[in-house]
C-alpha cells in the first residue's frame, strides 16, 4: 500500500528520546522522504504537538527518559481528543513480559525492544501506518456513509410530508373558504410550542423533536372533515344544531383514521401527535368541549396549543356568516377565553408573541379571505 498516496502531505514521524545517539539511528532508520520531527523529552514532544498544526501520523516513544516517563506521556497523549488516534510504538532496553504489557496497557500499539534491527523498526512502523490510514479512510467512510443515511432519510421524511401535506391539502380543498389555513396554523402551532418550552412548566416537556412534530402534525388536524358531506361542510349559513352534531365527529374520524395507520407504524411518533390533535384540538380546558369533555391537563398539550392556533385563524378569515376580525380584537377574544376554552399558559405565550402571529397572517399568500 502507498502510505503517502494515503495520508494528507509527506508522512510525518515523532521521535521522542533523551539520547540524540538514539534519535539519530532512528532517523536514519526512516524513508528519506518522511518528515522526522524530534524531542528529547516528554515534557517537550507534548509542547511541539500542543503548538503544531501538522500532527504526526505515528509517534516513537522511548519508556525511560529523564523527567516524564514514556508511559506518562502516552496516557496523556491518549487523553487529549486531539492526539488519541495517533498511534504509539513505545522503545525500550526492558524485555520482561510485565513491562511490555504496561505499554500496551497506556495506550502503546507496539513495543521494540533495544538495541534494535533498523530493519524490524521500519517493518513496524510501515505496518502500523497502514493501519493508521486504513482507520481514518474507515472513520470517513463512516461519516460519510452517515451523511448518505441521513440524507436519505430526509429525503424519505420529506417526501412522506409531500404526500401527507398533499392528502391534507386535497381535503382542505373542498372548503375554498379556508384558504391557506393549514400553512398558517402550523406556523401559528410552531410560535407558540417555542414559547411555552421556554416556560417552567414546559421547560422538559417541549423539545426540538416536539415542535418538529407539531409543526408537521398540525396539519392533519381537520383530516376528519373527509367524512362530512359537502351539503353541511360548505354550507353558506350557519349550521342546525343536528348538522353541527355531525361536523362535530370529524374529531373521531380523524383520530380513527390516524390511530389505524399507527397501529400499522407504531414506533411513529408524528402520527401519535396527528391523531392526538385531530381527536382533541376541539376540547376546552374547562371541560365544555368535545368529544370527550376533557379539560386541563387531561387535554393533549399538542390539542391545547392547536385549538388556539386554529380559533385565531378562523376568528381572523373571512366567512359567509361573518366577517373577518382585527387582530387586537382576536388578541381581545383569546384573552377573555384563558381559563376557560384555553390553558392559561398556553393564552399567555400567545399575547406575549401576538406580533408573530400578526405577521403569520399578513405573509399569508390567500388574503382575498382577510380583513
Amino acid at each position: 500500500m502507498n502510505i503517502k498516496a494515503g495520508i494528507q502531505n509527506n508522512v510525518r514521524i515523532l521521535i521522542v528520546d533523551d539520547s540524540p545517539e538514539a534519535i539519530k539511528v532512528l532517523g536514519n532508520a526512516l524513508p528519506q522522504d518522511y518528515k522526522r520531527q524530534v524531542a528529547l523529552s516528554g515534557e517537550k514532544a507534548l509542547k511541539l504537538m500542543a503548538e503544531s498544526d501538522e500532527l504526526p501520523h505515528l509517534i516513537l516513544l522511548d519508556v525511560m527518559m529523564s523527567g516524564m516517563g514514556g508511559y506518562e506521556v502516552c496516557r496523556i497523549i491518549k487523553e487529549d481528543e486531539r492526539l488519541r488516534d495517533i498511534p504509539v510504538i513505545f522503545l525500550s532496553a526492558k524485555t520482561d513480559t510485565k513491562d511490555k504489557v504496561e505499554a500496551f496497557s497506556n495506550g502503546g500499539v507496539d513495543y521494540i525492544t533495544k538495541p534494535f534491527e533498523i530493519e524490524e523498526v521500519r517493518a513496524r512502523i510501515n505496518t502500523h501506518l497502514k493501519l493508521y490510514y486504513l482507520q481514518q479512510e474507515l472513520e470517513k467512510h463512516n461519516n460519510h456513509l452517515e451523511e448518505l443515511v441521513q440524507a436519505k432519510v430526509r429525503e424519505i421524511s420529506e417526501s412522506q410530508m409531500a404526500m401527507i401535506f398533499a392528502l391534507v391539502k386535497l381535503t382542505d380543498c373542498r372548503d375554498e373558504i379556508t384558504g391557506s389555513h393549514v400553512e398558517r396554523t402550523r406556523e401559528f402551532c410552531r410560535l407558540l410550542a417555542v414559547k411555552l418550552s421556554q416556560s417552567e412548566k414546559y421547560r422538559y416537556i417541549i423539545d426540538d423533536d416536539f415542535v418538529e412534530q407539531i409543526f408537521n402534525a398540525s396539519p392533519l388536524h381537520d383530516i376528519g372533515k373527509i367524512s362530512v358531506p359537502d351539503r353541511i361542510l360548505l354550507k353558506p349559513g350557519r349550521l342546525t344544531p343536528g348538522e353541527f352534531e355531525i361536523i362535530k365527529t370529524h374529531t373521531l374520524v380523524g383520530s380513527k383514521i390516524l390511530n389505524d395507520v399507527q397501529e400499522s407504524y407504531p414506533g411513529n411518533s408524528f402520527v401519535r401527535v396527528g391523531a392526538e390533535i385531530a381527536r382533541s384540538h376541539h376540547e376546552k380546558w374547562d371541560g365544555s368541549g368535545y368529544p370527550d369533555g376533557l379539560s386541563g391537563d387531561e387535554i393533549p398539550i399538542s390539542a391545547r396549543i392547536m385549538a388556539l392556533a386554529d380559533v385565531y385563524d378562523a376568528l381572523r378569515t373571512r366567512r359567509p356568516y361573518k366577517e373577518p376580525i382585527p387582530h387586537q380584537e382576536c388578541m381581545d377574544v383569546i384573552a377573555k377565553e384563558s381559563g376557560k376554552q384555553f390553558e392559561p399558559l398556553v393564552v399567555q405565550a400567545f399575547l406575549e408573541i401576538e406580533k408573530a402571529f400578526e405577521a403569520v397572517y399578513y405573509s399569508s399568500v390567500d388574503m382575498i379571505n382577510c380583513e
